[in-house]
């Protein structure tokens, strides 16, 4: 059976790498993926799968199969404002990119829709195949966990892959209990009181406040946080002013806080607006720190994990396995995990040149196509495996 789910996918391969290629020339990003939805579906149609789409945040729920336990499967399809440059014949021209490879993520997800119907009388489980949007946002996942993805029938279990650019095909990589961080993004609003640049005295300025308060901010790693926890933080927009003479009244930072355990991720968001508010004070400026979205670490399985593993076995006996996994990267399959036990792995579909490999969100990003029919091919074995 197995083996031969392989073969049917690649029976059909084609197809796949034209989805792929057809969603490649697309790209959306957040919430609002009509273009990409309108695809999906139309797709799913001549499959015959049954589907939802929930309209406000561009995420279709698929559903194969009866029975009295369910398991979702999830693939995202959001893209990033990126310009692409990879010399591809099918690359975007509208200013944005998948250099995530979620286009992939969405092509072998319908892959794996045709399998499964194919053989709908041999599955056990109800498996619902969510094409989500806003991963790169962190939004996507809250959002179709408001919607009840979830329930209606209540999901047991979730699986998912991510595919990775610098690793070869054929490599898994998954680490148990927490693969990948928690992040914290959020924005400081600093209100001074502007004014001539030659009379600084008679001004509040916000740009030499919030100097001091990323220079402050630097400490809360190197002396609050546990020398044996993992944890970053980084500020990676500092604006402000539009004038070399004139002292600006305002200025704006954003950054991103990564960690794996809560107890460290509540003490640094606390202290970040501790530090933030006690440095806007000795500088006699206005702060206000906003919480633009947060995700819990991804937390797999090791049961679900284990079983993954014999999934991926029975499709391509020649795979190699990496443990250990621990990413800084922060994936919001998280809210998902954060729910109910789940399972995910970074597959590799790195291309054959590997000196021309580079890493995701990169302009010049190249994924090897040889991975989608074997990724439909796993979810397929892991739904078919579900009991």
């Amino acid at each position: 059976m197995s083996i031969t789910l392989y073969q049917e996918a690649k029976s059909f391969s084609q197809e796949i790498i034209n989805w792929r290629r057809n969603l490649h020339k697309i790209p959306e990003i957040g919430l609002n993926l009509p273009k990409t939805v309108d695809f999906v579906t139309n797709e799913l149609k001549k499959i015959g799968v049954s589907y939802k789409v929930y309209d406000d945040c561009s995420c279709i729920v698929a559903t194969i199969g009866h029975g009295p336990k369910c398991l979702l499967l999830r693939s995202d399809m959001d893209a990033l404002p990126v310009k692409e440059d990879s010399g591809l014949d099918f690359a975007s021209t509208n200013g944005c990119m998948h250099a995530c490879g979620h286009d992939m993520h969405a092509a072998f997800l319908l892959g794996t829709a045709k399998l499964l119907k194919a053989h709908e009388d041999q599955l056990k489980v109800t498996v619902k195949l969510l094409f989500q949007s806003a991963e790169e946002t962190f939004q996507g996942a809250y959002a179709a966990v408001k919607h009840g993805i979830l329930e209606n029938p209540k999901v047991n279990e979730a699986f998912a892959m991510h595919v990775f650019a610098t690793t070869d095909l054929g490599t898994f990589a998954y680490g148990i209990p927490t693969p990948m961080a928690a992040a914290y993004v959020f924005k400081i609003n600093i209100t001074g009181h502007g004014g001539h640049g030659s009379q600084p005295e008679n001004c509040i300025d916000p740009i030499n406040t919030a100097v001091q308060i990323y220079l402050a901010l630097q400490s809360l790693i190197a002396r609050e946080c546990p020398p044996a926890s993992k944890a970053t933080l980084t500020i990676g927009q500092l604006s402000s002013g539009n004038a070399a003479n004139v002292i600006p009244q305002t200025a704006v930072m954003q950054g991103t806080l990564r960690t794996f355990e809560k107890p460290v991720t509540e003490l640094l968001i606390r202290r970040i607006s501790e530090v933030a508010k006690g440095v806007a004070l000795t500088y006699r400026s206005k702060v206000e720190i906003e919480k633009l979205t947060q995700v819990p670490s991804l937390v797999c399985d090791k049961i679900l994990t284990e079983q993954g593993i014999a999934s991926i076995k029975k499709i391509y006996p020649k795979a190699v396995f990496q443990d250990g996994l621990s990413l800084m990267g922060s994936e919001d399959f998280a809210v998902i995990s954060d729910k109910v036990p789940t399972c995910h792995f970074m597959m590799g579909a790195g291309i054959p040149d590997k000196d021309k490999r580079v890493g995701q969100h990169n302009p010049h990003i190249q994924f090897n196509e040889d991975a989608l029919p074997l990724a439909a091919a796993i979810y397929a074995q892991v739904a078919l495996d579900c009991k």
